[in-house]
């Protein structure tokens, strides 16, 4: 999948993945889509929880070695 800006949570723990996607989703424009990787097994949870709050889409998520994509499109 195409994206605009590309985010390395990897290593870090809740809340702080979820605390940098809300501030990269806050420079993009409508529309754009944020990919995040993450380590955290909660981050599953968050960032469906945090999209369903904000109303940025979760586009797209997967886990391929213990590390967990996700795609997050701006609204």
């Amino acid at each position: 999948m195409e994206f605009s800006k590309d985010l390395d949570a990897r290593g870090l723990n809740c809340p702080l993945p979820i605390l940098k996607t809300k501030k990269a989703l806050a420079d993009m424009t409508t529309g754009q889509i944020l990919r995040v990787q993450a380590t955290d097994p909660g981050s599953v949870r968050d960032f469906q929880a945090f999209a369903r709050q904000t109303g940025n889409d979760l586009v797209q998520q997967s886990e391929e070695n213990d590390v967990f994509t996700f795609f997050m499109k701006r609204k």
